[in-house]
């Protein structure tokens, strides 16, 4: 696999050869620091933009147009990396090797009108779409009240810092939606293309050179070429106690959320030692977490926790009945305190160590995880991915106390398990 990065003036072009796939994937993602008022915006815009266009005014004439480019597929997607948040505009297409002269081309001209030229009437989008998609985003919103789990998560990271982005939701607000209109959403569409930071990868059996004239023929930014930074949180310092918040909900399983705060880590830790740390404390099978919690004390539905390097999270769900919070906290303290203590063994260090070498070999096995792998090198400094198999093996028992004594509970929220 070859990789080269080229500054096209308003926007950075990835190219990435490999020949493991028969289809050439193209992705465009367009990244702006995160306000909360425009989150559901973006959102909207993502979905309208990839539904229809000037062209192919109706969902059935671009679902047609998909189809005689051999299947075709575009699809958007929206997230949040630290302090941004991005639009991801993913194309994939068969390569030419398999459908026909000229399909590269022809097909990088429907996501040209994909992203510079939508369905708009008198500078407002088309109001058949319009009512279309925001009878989804409605639902999608809803969707996430109706989610215990996801709910409970945001729920806490509220109450943990109801001010920081991480607690924003990223499925939208129904008060901001309400506010949208054909004609804000395409005035907001003018201004967020002009804004944002952009990236273009191209992932397939290319030739470099060719994909780049072709690229800069077709895409062509008016935005200004910004220099960014890692878009890592500030470290927030844990409160002197921590706090447990309690809502009722009518379930018979109740969600535990709780939110750790990781204080001030070095890029080491961030990068390597939070891996093994969570590999081995909650988020597999063969987890602490699990083995103790779950199967030996039978104390819960399920248990999983995540580390978030670029917010200095670390997040434990659990599913339980709810007469067992006392307990289940105290087991959960005694799991982490463990850790400080280095009441874990080099084989679990070796195992989590292979699990997390196994995900690394996955990694090239998917076009959107080796382009989500190259962006990371690019956005957040990250290693390479060969430089990362030699790294994370440099990881000692040492190094996991030591990482393990900077996390502290900060928040638990308790929703639910009410029903009788």
């Amino acid at each position: 696999m070859k990789y080269i990065k080229k500054e096209m003036g308003s926007y950075n072009l990835h190219m990435i050869n490999t020949d493991r796939f028969k289809t050439i994937n193209v992705e465009v993602i367009l990244s702006n620091e995160i306000k909360k008022e425009e989150i559901t915006i973006t959102n909207f815009l993502s979905s309208i933009l990839a539904y229809t266009t000037k062209k192919y005014p109706t969902k059935n004439a671009l679902a047609i147009k998909l189809q005689d480019l051999y299947s075709a597929r575009i699809f958007t997607s929206c997230y949040r990396v630290g302090n941004l948040y991005n639009v991801d505009f993913n194309l994939s297409m068969l390569d030419e090797k398999y459908s026909e002269e000229g399909m590269f081309e022809e097909t990088l001209d429907l996501l040209k009108d994909i992203l510079f030229d939508p369905n708009v009437n008198l500078q407002e989008f088309d109001t058949n779409s319009f009512n279309v998609i925001k009878n989804e985003e409605i639902a999608q919103i809803e969707r996430f009240k109706e989610d215990s789990r996801k709910y409970s998560i945001i729920k806490m990271l509220n109450l943990l810092d109801e001010n920081s982005v991480f607690a924003y939701n990223g499925y939208g607000y129904m008060e901001d939606l309400e506010k949208i209109t054909p004609k804000n959403l395409y005035d907001f569409y003018n201004d967020f293309v002009k804004k944002s930071t952009v990236d273009i990868f191209v992932v397939g059996d290319i030739d470099f050179n060719k994909t780049e004239k072709i690229i800069k023929e077709k895409f062509k930014f008016r935005t200004l070429k910004k220099s960014r930074e890692i878009p890592l949180l500030e470290v927030k310092e844990p409160r002197k106690k921590t706090q447990a918040i309690f809502e009722e909900d009518n379930t018979t399983q109740a969600k535990l959320s709780i939110g750790c705060l990781i204080n001030k880590m070095s890029k080491f830790e961030r990068e390597y030692v939070l891996n093994i740390y969570n590999l081995i404390l909650g988020a597999t099978a063969d987890s602490k977490f699990f083995k103790n919690i779950r199967e030996k004390y039978s104390m819960c539905y399920y248990v999983s926790s995540v580390g978030n390097k670029l917010d200095n999270l670390f997040i434990i769900t659990s599913g339980i009945a709810k007469e067992n919070f006392e307990k289940m906290i105290t087991l959960i303290n005694k799991e982490m305190n463990d850790m400080i203590e280095g009441n874990f063994s080099n084989e679990d260090i070796e195992n989590a160590q292979k699990y997390y070498l196994s995900i690394l070999e996955e990694v090239e096995d998917k076009p959107s995880q080796i382009i989500s792998s190259y962006y990371a090198i690019d956005l957040m400094g990250i290693d390479p991915i060969e430089t990362r198999k030699e790294k994370i093996m440099e990881v000692t028992k040492e190094d996991i106390m030591k990482l393990a004594s900077k996390v502290s509970i900060d928040t638990i929220f308790l929703l639910g398990g009410d029903k009788k």
